[in-house]
């Protein structure tokens, strides 16, 4: 391992915030040629479902248009390389797309999906798929080719440089795991974390109550705003949602 490289990863362990994380991380790829990155992790996959999309953790420097198309509007549901991460670990050149299309092996639905790559550029690139230590988790990140660059061009690169690329990240998706992360409308308040905290650790509306100076009512409204924001319907349920998405027991709110 290089010295670069070894310092490299002592920084991006020691970053205390996603979205720094995240930008250093985008650089780090487009020195590589790969300048447009989507993450996407869910902790809630099922057989037939990656879960409510307002529950992913996305990150993205795709523009908001290809933001909007792929996941908002729901292409990623039909993405071939999503499937291919859904059922695989590891990494994946893109280049099985023309083999797949040269074959007839992708359906209307996915044709749909490389076409809009296609009117965004996206067309050269690697998905990886990184290994899940639970049956309702998954994560994967595809990295694009800057407009300019073809699959050949991609996998040049990869044959030098993809153990350090696979590398940074796995780092980077370990290190998102431990981070808390911004969820669409769903950031709670101090006062919210605070209460479920205490639920947390086994206490009664009567002791939080005392232990926050505030009533039992005003405790209840906090934590009745908290399942509302994390939108779920028990207050175990918004405990259990809270610490998957690190946003209990923080240093900073």
């Amino acid at each position: 391992m290089s010295e670069k490289l070894r310092d490299t990863l002592i920084e991006l362990t020691n970053v205390d915030r996603v979205e720094e994380l995240w930008q250093r991380h985008c650089e780090l790829m487009a020195g590589y040629g790969f300048d447009r990155l989507i993450y996407g992790f869910t902790r809630f996959l099922t057989a037939n479902s990656l879960g409510d999309p307002n529950d992913f953790v996305v990150l993205t420097n795709h523009t908001p248009a290809y933001r909007k198309g792929f996941v908002e509007d729901g292409l990623y549901r039909h993405a071939p390389m999503v499937r291919w991460a859904l059922e695989n670990e590891g990494q994946c050149s893109w280049a099985v797309l023309v083999e797949q299309m040269s074959a007839g092996q992708l359906d209307e639905k996915a044709q749909r999906v490389v076409a809009f790559n296609l009117a965004h550029k996206v067309t050269a690139g690697y998905t990886i798929s990184f290994k899940s230590v639970s049956s309702r988790a998954k994560g994967a990140i595809s990295i694009t080719a800057q407009p300019d660059m073809s699959q050949a061009d991609a996998d040049a690169v990869w044959k030098e440089h993809g153990q350090d690329i696979i590398l940074l990240n796995n780092l980077v998706h370990l290190k998102i795991l431990t981070l808390p992360v911004p969820l669409h409308n769903q950031t709670l308040t101090p006062r919210q974390r605070e209460a479920l905290e205490w639920v947390g650790d086994g206490k009664t509306m009567q002791d939080i109550a005392q232990i926050m100076g505030l009533t039992q009512a005003t405790i209840e409204k906090h934590l009745r705003l908290a399942r509302e924001t994390l939108n779920v319907e028990t207050t175990a349920q918004a405990v259990a949602k809270a610490a998957f998405h690190n946003q209990m027991y923080i240093l900073e709110a």
